[in-house]
């Protein structure tokens, strides 16, 4: 999965993008690439949703149900 996600890096950014005029500029827009990539890119198989948008709401809802079966009753 690792190389699959290089590959989309270097296809997308890195050959589309460049040349680059130094390694700030790289460094700059690697990082604006990740925000994308994880905030506002939508991913079909998740809904039509950013991954970060969908990790949020699993935790969200994995939280929940987690306090829901550890509530017990204080006895009387």
């Amino acid at each position: 999965m690792a190389e699959s996600i290089f590959g989309l890096y270097k296809t997308e950014l890195i050959r589309n993008k460049g040349p680059w005029r130094g390694l700030d500029d790289l460094e700059l827009a690697t990082l604006e690439w990740v925000d994308w990539f994880n905030h506002r890119r939508l991913f079909h198989e998740l809904g039509r949703i950013p991954p970060a948008e969908f990790e949020d709401q699993r935790y969200r809802h994995n939280n929940t149900d987690r306090q829901v079966k550890t509530q017990t009753t204080m006895p009387a």
